[in-house]
């Protein structure tokens, strides 16, 4: 609705809708009142939009992705593509065999009163006056400037603006006709580039697509179609205009009314001039051929002649203009806010060490404070998608895992060689002294085995947290100082060190921790007693089954260990009973151990990590700049990198309020 009031309030009461024969909504604005030869031209509330887009266009607003309603001239090599424009501009296009048109031409007709015509060139910055005797010549010039000697293409700009009398106030992009096979002088992959030249211009959704199409040929068999129909499936931004109507009207009319390659705009047939008719006789004999031709005259007269083909336009043209007008001018203030934005993040450039001392602290101070975030409070809104920096969750994890691989690597099968461990080590520990008493000693030498069976893995996990908080850490500090590429191998650098030295901090703690539950066997934990008594409850029936058992039984069941394999057990009577209550204090005492070993680690890496954060990072990073060669003055020189990009935002913001300007116009 919005878009319809835009239309309404740029066109004069003297403007009526003219029914098409497939869609009305596309018959906009034909003026009543015209005695210009071919078309009336926009009324002064319409010229202004084609000149605001025109002047867009100039301004190359497309490189910032913002696409313009562009009329785009397609069709295959000879199938008459510079007739028509010479007959809608009124003046004589370059011609020849092979490519005529070896750059994109922006054909720029603009009516006016003046009698006298005048032709303007456009390209490499320069702008070339000429006339309608030597604009063909001057075309050639200009192009073999552009896309050099000889028959190659190039997808530079070669604009053409014609003011003349009568002419239709259009805009129109003409490309290089189609061929598949080089001629002598042409590249070999000629048909690749003029296609993806083509493909370039029409594929925009604002692209207006004018397939220019010989009727001497099959329709669905022309590659301009194919080419249209790879971008414009449904054909709704696709006019055909059929050339050479004089020349194959047998089954033209079927060929129009059928429509097999689904033209959404439809068709208008024209008769291309013949020899040195003037465009005014061309017109009569046009006209003339579509009234008296008796095949010819069949075909509806809204859909034939050149002065069909210019309102039909001028219709298209305006609509388009109309509908995406509004949406370019959003675009372009979304643009230039998302670029004045970007400006703002950028890092300032800074002309005093001073000034650089301050902004090395507040990159410190930032990067210190998502630090605290990820590792010490859980909080992970700066990396909301990236799992690997939730650091918290991810710590918790590698501690359960950590404790499950203890718990795992110590249980073992409990019933396997049950006790034997413990008699072997009675055995060769034995000495002179009173029987049934359990040698300290002999507790401490099965303690250390167990101990130095798992001594490896807290050191393992010791050395893999740290170095995931490495990762986190130089993560931040790379993402912090980002501006400052100068200074970036100095960050990696002090973060590789501060970790190094927090990692060999903490894995000689560990290994002290587990010397010290190899040196002693002590604790105040009530579960001590509490599970060694409950485990000696069973002794009694143990050695009942084991020694005094008339059945000898092979197997008994003890709780916590399964079945059991006693034969072998039989052989040590004497020390059975003091490797099985030596095999309960173990087993009570290893869980007391193993809870020891998690929750000792725990606590160091809360403590650990903390002081990281919160005295160590800082402290590492200033002395890694502020010492000797560390090189914080290396913060005045801006990277490459950074001074590139800020060039571009300029360049892009000075492009797109040019362009606000020309838009503000005719907002207003």
């Amino acid at each position: 609705m919005a878009e319809e009031c835009f239309n309404a309030s740029l066109l004069g009461k003297e403007y009526s809708t003219v029914p098409q024969h497939e869609e009305n909504s596309l018959a906009l604005v034909v003026p009543l009142d015209q005695n210009a030869p071919i078309i009336a031209s926009y009324n002064d509330r319409i010229r202004p939009l084609l000149d605001t887009v025109d002047s867009l266009r100039h301004l190359m607003i497309t490189r910032e992705g913002i696409q313009l309603p562009t009329i785009v001239v397609v069709g295959d090599q000879s199938s008459g593509k510079s007739s028509v424009l010479e007959s809608l501009a009124g003046i004589n296009l370059p011609r020849g065999q092979g490519i005529c048109t070896r750059v994109p031409l922006i054909m720029r007709l603009q009516h006016q009163p003046l009698p006298q015509p005048e032709l303007v060139l456009e390209f490499n910055g320069k702008v070339v006056k000429t006339d309608e005797e030597h604009v063909s010549a001057a075309i050639n010039l200009a192009t073999d400037e552009i896309a050099g000697l000889g028959k190659g293409i190039s997808n530079a700009l070669l604009t053409l603006e014609v003011r003349k009398n009568g002419v239709p106030d259009l805009t129109m992009v003409d490309l290089p006709g189609i061929t598949r096979v080089p001629v002598h002088g042409q590249p070999e992959d000629i048909y690749d580039r003029i296609r993806k030249i083509i493909m370039e211009y029409i594929t925009p959704e604002e692209s207006i697509i004018l397939n220019v199409l010989s009727a001497t040929i099959d329709f669905p068999t022309c590659e301009s179609i194919r080419m249209s129909q790879m971008v414009d499936k449904s054909g709704h931004r696709t006019l055909a205009v059929v050339t050479k109507s004089d020349k194959a009207p047998e089954g033209l009319l079927e060929k129009v009314t059928a429509d097999d390659v689904n033209i959404g705009l439809g068709y208008v047939c024209v008769r291309n001039r013949i020899g040195d008719e003037s465009y005014e006789e061309g017109r009569v004999e046009e006209a003339k051929l579509f009234e008296t031709h008796p095949m010819l005259s069949k075909i509806d007269k809204s859909i034939v002649g050149v002065p069909v083909l210019a309102q039909r336009l001028v219709q298209i043209q305006a609509k388009s203009i109309g509908r995406n007008l509004p949406t370019i001018v959003k675009s372009i203030n979304e643009k230039l806010n998302l670029n004045v934005a970007e400006l703002k993040r950028m890092p300032k450039k800074m002309s005093s060490l001073s000034e650089a001392m301050t902004v090395f602290m507040q990159i410190i101070g930032s990067a210190k404070e998502s630090l605290r975030k990820i590792l010490l409070r859980g909080e992970f809104d700066e990396y909301p998608d990236e799992k690997k920096m939730h650091c918290t969750a991810r710590l918790v994890e590698m501690l359960n895992q950590y404790s499950d691989e203890l718990h795992t690597n110590a249980a073992g099968n409990p019933a396997k060689n049950f006790l034997m461990e413990e008699i072997m080590v009675l055995e060769e520990t034995k000495g002179i002294g009173l029987p049934n008493f359990l040698p300290r000693t002999t507790f401490l030498t099965v303690l250390q085995r167990k101990v130095n069976g798992i001594s490896s893995i807290p050191i393992s996990f010791a050395e893999k947290v740290w170095n995931y908080v490495e990762e986190a850490v130089i993560s931040v500090i790379m993402h912090h100082s980002d501006n400052y590429h100068q200074l970036q191998s100095s960050f990696r650098r002090a973060g590789h060190n501060l970790i190094a030295n927090m990692k060999e901090r903490s894995v000689n703690w560990v290994m002290e921790i587990v010397e010290m539950e190899k040196q002693t066997d002590y604790t105040c934990n009530p579960e001590y007693l509490s599970d060694w008594n409950k485990l000696m409850g069973q002794q009694d029936f143990f050695m009942k089954e084991v020694l005094n058992n008339e059945e000898w039984p092979s197997k008994v069941k003890l709780e916590g260990f399964g079945e059991i394999e006693v034969e072998k057990l039989r052989q040590f009577p004497r020390v059975l009973q003091q490797a099985f209550d030596m095999k309960m204090r173990m087993t009570a005492y290893w869980k007391i151990v193993l809870k020891r070993l998690v929750d000792f680690m725990a606590l160091h890496l809360l403590l650990s990590v903390g002081n990281l954060v919160n005295k160590e990072f800082e402290r590492e990073i200033v002395n890694e700049l502020m010492g000797p060669g560390g090189g914080i003055e290396r913060m005045l020189d801006e990277s490459p990198s950074v001074t590139a990009k800020r060039l571009k935002i300029n360049k892009s913001m000075e492009l797109l309020k040019k362009s606000k300007e020309v838009v503000a116009k005719i907002m207003d």
